[in-house]
């Protein structure tokens, strides 16, 4: 069975940094994963800080195509809803997220992560989160009431042993700004309904209403998840960093289609006080898989 990025269900860190990176011009796919996957042991431990490395799928079905879950593609277009809403596409080649107890060393790391990689690729983006009174979100409601045990999240996440790509996992990472200033004068119970749980414990609401965040993004009807979001910003402008991992990019394609009302169900409410600034997938290869390019710069497939 092959082994997991154990980052990935790694709880309880404070202090997350998320580096999307492109590649260079004359940088070669199984080259730059080889380059990623020098980064890990023993430099993931130091300080305590946890290392996951992604890749776009285009790029790691060509420099691994026997690991590549099939079907699945980056965020290379914008999703459109039926009411003009846009979700951004934002698409880049690698994902390094680093996250441990403190900011320190996780910057540290960070800064060692990008000069490690300075030839083959250069900085795109950088998200630093940090959590929000341990579990709420910046609306102030309770984020990942749904998430499974552990053991089922990794059911969950993890794409099944025998198929392509087993053991990796395929993310979706997103930054969403919240209009604090709308939301904030907000009465509790409109937010309550805008959101579908109760603030206080984050019971659902019965009736849950339709267009409510918790009704458009269901899970027993969208398919499982596991979700590792962290709030992120400044006082003037802040919001949520999405990150879900799912064993299926449909299950992750179909949550964003039902938020925006495009598969015949009212647009999500949250949307009216939160807006998507990026939008990327990537695949997350097992720990193993990716160990197997650690020093080889063989040629591409």
């Amino acid at each position: 069975m092959a082994s997991l990025q154990t980052g990935i269900f790694a709880l309880g860190t404070s202090s997350h940094v998320y580096l999307e990176l492109d590649l260079v011009a004359a940088a070669q796919p199984t080259e730059a994963v080889a380059r990623v996957a020098a980064l890990r042991e023993p430099r993931t431990t130091i300080g305590g800080v946890n290392l996951v490395s992604g890749f776009r799928p285009e790029l790691w079905a060509v420099a691994s195509p026997d690991a590549a879950p099939p079907g699945v593609v980056g965020f290379n277009e914008p999703l459109i809803g039926p009411t003009g809403y846009v979700l951004p596409a934002t698409q880049h080649d690698i994902v390094i997220w680093l996250t441990g107890s403190g900011y320190d060393a996780v910057f540290d790391l960070s800064r060692g992560v990008v000069t490690e990689l300075a030839d083959v690729a250069t900085p795109a983006n950088e998200m630093v989160g940090w959590s929000y009174h341990h579990d709420r979100d910046l609306t102030g409601f309770i984020d990942g009431t749904e998430n499974p045990p552990l053991m089922e999240a990794m059911r969950v996440a993890l794409i099944p042993p025998g198929l392509p790509g087993e053991g990796g996992s395929i993310l979706l990472l997103q930054q969403w700004e919240h209009d604090a200033v709308e939301w904030e004068q907000l009465r509790v119970a409109t937010q309550e309904r805008v959101i579908g749980r109760r603030k206080a414990d984050s019971a659902e609401l019965d009736p849950l209403p339709p267009a409510s965040h918790v009704a458009r993004t269901d899970q027993e009807r969208l398919g499982k998840i596991f979700r590792r979001n962290i709030a992120y910003g400044t006082l003037t402008r802040h919001g949520t960093i999405f990150v879900g991992f799912s064993r299926d990019q449909g299950t992750l394609r179909a949550m964003l289609a039902s938020m925006l009302g495009a598969d015949g169900g009212p647009p999500d409410k949250l949307l009216a006080v939160t807006r998507p600034l990026t939008g990327s997938y990537y695949v997350i290869p097992s720990a193993d898989r990716l160990a197997a390019f650690d020093g080889e710069i063989g040629p591409d497939a």
